[in-house]
């Protein structure tokens, strides 16, 4: 008898020790996937914001083409600190910049790129791809017809940063500084409106840096 309770506890003992070790290197490997998923996610959107990235592509051609034509690189944001952003193209002949933006939404932080023409003004495009914002409302900000609201946008009027506004007014498509909102949406892009201004403001060492010729600005 005392020889079978001997066998029952190493085996339930083994057994504990061996599930421990599966679940530990299940969560290892678990999160390694979910850091790579990011990872892809975040490169997926630096490249739509472009106009680079397409359907059906696989992870490998997005690996590939985020590593052939961004350059990551970092700017004094005037607080001491650093602002990253990527350079589409080549340093010599940029084709576009991409800015990452956060902030405070609703519900939730919300997480973007916007993506600026080589003018460093005009908005080649906009991406907002991680939130927690009410789905069928403040949620339609990462839809595609709302992003593209904003190509063709300009950041400065007069040779000053006035962002882009959003608001819930149609006739705003005629103004190149402002963007029609989402209906049911107002304090999801209320906040955007404050987040995207800051973090643009952050970036003002970098988007001053311009060639003579980009003087039409004004």
């Amino acid at each position: 008898m005392r020889s079978s309770n001997s066998y029952t506890y190493f085996f339930v003992i083994t057994m504990a020790i061996a599930s421990a070790l599966l679940l530990s290197v299940m969560k290892i490997n678990l999160q390694g996937l979910q850091e790579f998923n990011m990872a892809l996610d975040t490169k997926k959107n630096v490249l739509k914001t472009v106009g680079a990235l397409e359907a059906r592509m696989s992870g490998n051609e997005v690996e590939e083409l985020y590593t052939s034509k961004f350059i990551k690189k970092s700017v004094p944001n005037g607080e001491g600190g650093k602002r990253e952003y990527y350079l589409y193209g080549s340093p010599e002949n940029p084709e576009g910049y991409v800015l990452p933006v956060s902030g405070k939404g609703v519900w939730s932080t919300i997480n973007g790129f916007i993506a600026l023409e080589p003018d460093k003004n005009t908005i080649k495009g906009i991406s907002f791809y991680d939130h927690g914002e009410t789905p069928g409302l403040g949620g339609e900000i990462e839809e595609d017809f709302f992003a593209n609201r904003f190509v063709g946008k300009k950041i400065f009027k007069d040779g000053k940063l006035v962002s882009i506004t959003i608001a819930k007014n149609k006739l705003l498509e005629q103004d190149e500084h402002a963007v029609d909102g989402i209906s049911g949406a107002s304090l999801t892009t209320g906040a955007i409106n404050r987040f995207l201004r800051d973090d643009l403001a952050d970036y003002l060492p970098l988007l001053r840096e311009r060639d003579e010729e980009e003087s039409s600005w004004r």
